[in-house]
């Protein structure tokens, strides 16, 4: 093979899992790889996902959101739970492992939900369901009562398995669907308050102090759950927390009349990017998640205000965090890789095994929605030009995904 291969950001400890790697290439035809230099990275994780199956898969299935994760250089997902059935008892989980044994392509691992049928009443079948699970969220909606959220850290923590939560407070939303900044007030759009995510951050981080539970909150956006966090670990509380691609390369002055810049937290104010960013730097934030959440185009079509929450990510995050942040020196290649490789496989204990993608980063190309592998083609990057290119993507040492197809 003519192309040169250059093993990046790999832990002495890694130096088998390479071995493995050179022997995936010593045994496959990769001519469709011209003279220049390639970069391979391990595997990304992303403990965030939506594959809308069983309920919904008019908007993604696990097999085309699993070709899209390997596309994007990714070989083991964490899929939410609130799908139809929500996945609190074995009998509702069923259907979702099915669809994971038939259709993917990488490593998919469910969450179960906190409460049954994410309605925050009364908690799932915690017990029953935990070997089959990753974790208990009740993504897409914030667990109210604070005793509940007690109760279900109390058993998440006897079962050896993390709180992931979706941090919202429903009495201050006020039916608010972007930021309460100044583009919403600029046009006449209700704003979401960033003490909706932050207080209920603040609750759960006292609870999980309390109950030794471990805890990892989602999608964080603003400014004072970076510093909230960061005390929290400080403390001493098992925490950790994300947030995602478009919070740290976008804020509510890019905003557009469009529902492709429609996500649930919303883009926040220039300032709590910053912050964000910060957080990013100093480990306070210890990984990237997307948040893919594909929707119908008729679902993302009615502007700001009516489109339904959520954008996709899993065919962009590489290009747009390669780009925007290691091109222009916010980060490392290295720190890059920690957040989307080792923090969340070691948080979550997902294995790596022979997983891994091969990367063109001289490649420069324009994002372009129509060419995703996933059902969702609502991004807030279309258009962007980038720089990164996913040329294949192995997982267990076979070829999931090949640029030449």
């Amino acid at each position: 093979m003519e192309a040169r291969l250059k093993a990046t950001a790999y832990p002495a400890s890694a130096s088998s899992f390479w071995d493995g790697v050179s022997a995936v290439f010593r045994n496959e035809d990769f001519s469709f790889l011209n003279s220049s230099e390639y970069s391979v990275f391990p595997g990304f994780c992303d403990v965030h996902v939506h594959f809308r199956e069983p309920g919904f898969p008019y908007k993604e299935t696990i097999a085309s959101g699993s070709r899209a994760a390997a596309r994007g250089g990714y070989t083991a997902v964490c899929t939410m739970p609130n799908l139809n059935p929500v996945p609190d008892s074995p009998e509702n989980l069923m259907p979702q492992l099915e669809a994971i044994q038939k259709g993917a392509c990488i490593a998919v691992y469910p969450y179960a939900a906190i409460t049954r049928g994410e309605q925050g009443q009364v908690l799932s079948d915690m017990e029953a369901l935990a070997p089959q699970v990753i974790a208990f969220s009740d993504d897409g909606r914030g667990v109210q009562d604070g005793a509940m959220m007690e109760s279900a850290m109390v058993r998440a923590k006897a079962l050896g398995k993390l709180i992931v939560a979706h941090c919202e407070d429903n009495s201050l939303l006020r039916g608010g669907y972007i930021h309460a900044g100044g583009y919403a007030a600029a046009h006449g759009h209700r704003g979401i308050c960033s003490e909706s995510e932050w207080g209920p951050i603040a609750r759960d981080l006292e609870l999980a102090a309390k109950t030794g539970c471990g805890y990892h909150v989602c999608h964080i956006s603003t400014k004072e759950s970076v510093d909230i966090i960061r005390q929290a670990k400080k403390s001493g509380v098992d925490v950790t927390c994300e947030t995602g691609p478009h919070y740290l390369t976008m804020d509510d002055t890019m905003l557009q009349e469009d529902g492709r810049f429609k996500m649930n937290p919303p883009l926040r104010s220039p300032e709590d990017r910053e912050a964000l960013i910060e957080g990013l730097q100093d480990g306070t934030i210890d990984m990237i998640a997307t948040d893919h959440a594909p929707h119908s185009a008729e679902e993302k079509a009615r502007g700001l205000e009516k489109s339904a929450f959520g954008v996709v990510g899993l065919e962009t995050a590489f290009p747009i965090l390669y780009t925007c942040l290691v091109q222009r020196g916010v980060l490392s290649l290295e720190s890059l890789l920690d957040k989307l490789v080792w923090n969340p496989r070691k948080r979550f204990q997902i294995p790596l095994g022979n997983d891994f993608s091969v990367w063109d980063l001289n490649a420069q190309y324009k994002i372009d929605p129509q060419d995703f592998l996933s059902q969702g083609r609502a991004t807030p990057f279309a258009g962007w030009t980038v720089q990164g290119k996913c040329m294949a993507t192995f997982f267990d040492g076979s070829a999931v995904y090949l640029a030449r197809k």
